[in-house]
C-alpha cells in the first residue's frame, strides 16, 4: 500500500478511496435523501448537479428554522417573488461528507460558481457525464467528452483557484467513450489536471438506466488512475454495500457509486451484516419526518414519495393526491408532534394557503353549478354546446 502513489488530499478534503458513496443524482439528490444515505451507513453524499449559472448570484444564509445553509436566489425575470433555494446543506450533519457537483462548461463560470459553496463542502465535482438535455445544453455534462481540452481547463481552473485557496478536492464523473483507447486517452488527460477523484459511469452517452452497466474498461481505467495516483470509483448497477465491496475487489477499483437502489431505498448503504435493507414503510417515514425537519421543497417530497410507496400501495395515490405536508402526515399516520411542525412548515411555505384556495374554488364552483341547476329547472334537460363537448377534458389536479 505504502508504495502506490497517492496524489495528496487537501486539508479540508476527503480521500475517496474505500468509500461507497450516494451517486449525484437531479431531484432524488437533495437533502432528506443524502441525510438517509448517510445515517444508513453511505461514506459520502454527492449532491444534485447544480448549473454554474444558478448558483451564480445566490446568497448564502442560515435557516434559523432548520439549522441548514441555504444558498437562494430571486428570479432573474419578472416581478420579484419568493427567494428560491438553489441549494441547501446540513453543515453538521454533512460536514466532511459532502461533494458538491457542478454543471459548467467554462473554467470562468465555473470558478466563480464554486467559490460560493466550497467552504461548505468536502470537495467539488464537475459533471462530465450526465447525458440528459438539462445538462448538456450549452456544452455541459457528457458534451465535455466531446471537448476534452475544455474540460481540462476546468478542472485545472478549479483545482488552481478553488482547490488551492480552500483546500478541498476538485473530482470529476465522466461516462465511456467508443473505445477503450478513447477512454484511456482522456482518463490520462484528466489525471494530469490535479485532480484527486475519478468516477467513470460504465455506460457510454447513448446508454440509458434500464441497459446493463459496462464493465470491462474498469480495470484499464483504474490502472492509469492509479498510476497518476488519482481515486477511481465505478458507477453503474451497484445494488448495496455488499455488493460494492465485491466490484470493488474484483476490478481493483477504490470506491463505488450507488444510484437507483439508493434512490428506492437509502438504507441500501447499510450492510448485510449490519442488518441490511429497512422495510420500505420505515423509510418513507423517516424520509418524510427529515423532508419536514429541513423545510424540503414540497414539489421535491412529493416527487421522491411518489418513488418510495410502491404504486400498488393504496397510500401512493393518495400521496399524488395531496397538496401539503399535513395531509402527509394524515395518510401515514405520523405523531401530533410532526404534524404541528408540517402544519407550520405549510403556512411558512404557502401551500396551506394554496390548499385553502384551492378547496375555496370547488365550493364556490359548486354553488354555481346548483344555481344553474335550480335556474334551469328540475325537468330540464342540461344543454350541450358542440364547441364545449370538444374540449379535451383538463387534468384534475394540477402537476406540481
Amino acid at each position: 500500500m505504502s508504495s502506490k502513489k497517492l496524489v495528496p488530499i487537501p486539508r479540508n478534503g476527503v480521500d475517496y478511496r474505500q468509500k461507497v458513496v450516494l451517486a449525484p443524482m437531479v431531484r432524488t439528490g437533495e437533502l432528506p435523501t443524502r441525510l438517509l444515505a448517510l445515517k444508513y451507513g453511505a461514506d459520502l453524499v454527492w449532491g444534485p448537479e447544480t448549473i454554474d449559472r444558478a448558483m451564480i448570484g445566490t446568497t448564502r444564509r442560515l435557516n434559523p428554522h432548520t439549522s441548514t445553509v441555504d444558498f437562494t436566489r430571486f428570479p432573474s425575470q419578472g416581478a420579484p417573488q419568493r427567494e428560491s433555494v438553489i441549494f441547501r446543506t446540513h453543515p453538521v450533519l454533512e460536514h466532511g461528507k459532502l461533494i458538491f457537483q457542478l454543471g459548467t462548461a467554462s473554467p470562468e463560470r465555473a470558478v466563480e460558481a464554486a467559490k460560493l459553496v466550497a467552504g461548505d463542502v468536502a470537495g467539488i465535482d464537475v459533471n462530465a457525464g450526465c447525458p440528459k438535455p438539462f445538462s448538456v445544453v450549452g456544452g455541459m455534462g457528457a458534451a465535455l467528452l466531446r471537448t476534452p481540452d475544455t474540460l481540462c481547463a476546468i478542472l485545472e481552473a478549479l483545482v488552481r483557484e478553488v482547490g488551492s485557496h480552500f483546500e478541498i478536492g476538485i473530482s470529476v464523473k465522466i461516462r465511456l467513450l467508443e473505445t477503450p483507447e478513447m477512454t484511456a486517452d482522456l482518463v490520462r488527460k484528466l489525471c494530469g489536471t490535479g485532480i484527486t477523484g475519478l468516477t467513470v459511469h460504465c455506460r457510454t452517452t447513448p446508454m440509458r438506466p434500464r441497459e446493463k452497466a459496462i464493465r470491462d474498461q474498469l480495470r484499464m481505467i483504474a490502472g492509469i488512475c492509479l498510476e497518476r495516483g488519482v481515486a477511481c470509483l465505478m458507477n453503474g448497477d451497484v445494488e448495496n454495500r455488499d455488493h460494492a465491496m465485491e466490484l470493488m475487489k474484483e476490478y481493483e477499483v477504490d470506491g463505488a457509486m450507488i444510484a437507483t437502489c439508493a434512490e428506492a431505498n437509502p438504507s441500501c448503504f447499510r450492510s448485510k451484516a449490519d442488518g441490511g435493507l429497512v422495510p420500505g414503510h420505515i423509510i418513507v417515514k423517516e424520509y418524510l419526518q427529515t423532508a419536514i425537519e429541513v423545510n424540503n421543497r414540497w414539489g421535491n417530497t412529493k416527487y421522491l414519495l411518489g418513488h418510495l410507496v410502491p404504486g400498488k400501495d393504496p397510500r401512493h395515490q393518495q400521496v399524488m393526491q395531496s397538496h401539503t405536508y399535513t395531509q402527509l402526515c394524515d395518510i401515514f399516520q405520523l405523531g401530533e408532534d410532526l404534524k404541528i411542525a408540517a402544519q407550520e412548515l405549510d403556512a411558512r411555505i404557502g401551500i396551506a394557503k394554496d390548499e385553502k384556495e384551492s378547496k375555496q374554488g370547488k365550493k364556490a364552483k359548486k354553488r354555481q353549478n346548483e344555481a344553474a341547476v335550480i335556474e334551469r329547472g328540475p325537468n330540464m334537460k342540461r344543454l350541450k354546446s358542440p364547441a364545449v363537448e370538444q374540449r379535451p377534458r383538463q387534468p384534475l389536479l394540477s402537476p406540481s
